[in-house]
């Protein structure tokens, strides 16, 4: 169990029966109020964002979350498909409400860690950056660059996010995937 001042970023609970992910937290005093810590919570299987207060008498439990390393192969009109890591013939697909917006940044016969929960996979869990080679990048274009311009650019996994005009089509950039944003070129074609 988690006193309410330990239900910290990063952290897996659970309430009403189903795992959530504190995405963050802060606990202050409200004028001469007991502390209270406001959360922001996410359900790992629905995917909803919810907020609440823990009060100073308030525990949590801490939810089980492992982890599995599992190999995706393939998406195919919202289902995406994975094997386990060691044996390709055990497959098995998941729902494109598991998987989420970072599926966009799994590459084809890639290794991902999936969030299991009472032995079922509810989520995934990718690396934080991720090299991909850019498919398409229109040319730059002389103009107000003052600012640092930037450019739409579409990825070999079909993702399209903003990249500075120097990135050209060929290149591999590394792509932070919490955030889909471009971070730094990983090599020059």
């Amino acid at each position: 169990m988690l006193e309410y001042n330990e239900i910290k970023e990063k952290k897996y609970i659970v309430l009403d029966g189903e795992p959530y992910e504190v995405l963050s937290s802060h606990v202050f005093r409200k004028q001469q109020r007991k502390p209270v810590n406001d959360a922001k919570l996410r359900n790992l299987i629905s995917g909803k964002v919810t907020e609440r207060s823990f009060h100073q008498n308030e525990k949590a439990e801490e939810a089980d979350i492992s982890k599995k390393t599992i190999k995706y192969l393939y998406n195919n009109r919202g289902e995406w498909w994975f094997c386990e890591e060691s044996d390709p013939s055990k497959r098995f697909k998941l729902e494109e409400t598991l998987v989420g917006d970072q599926g966009k940044f799994l590459k084809e016969n890639s290794f991902v860690d999936g969030l299991l929960f009472n032995e079922e996979i509810i989520g995934l869990k990718l690396p934080i950056k991720v090299d991909l080679k850019v498919t398409d990048a229109p040319p730059a274009v002389k103009g107000n660059t003052a600012q640092g311009g930037n450019k739409q650019v579409t990825l070999e996994t079909g993702a399209v996010i903003s990249a500075p005009l120097f990135i050209n089509e060929g290149d591999v950039i590394r792509v932070n995937t919490e955030s889909g944003s471009y971070t730094e070129r990983a090599e020059k074609s």
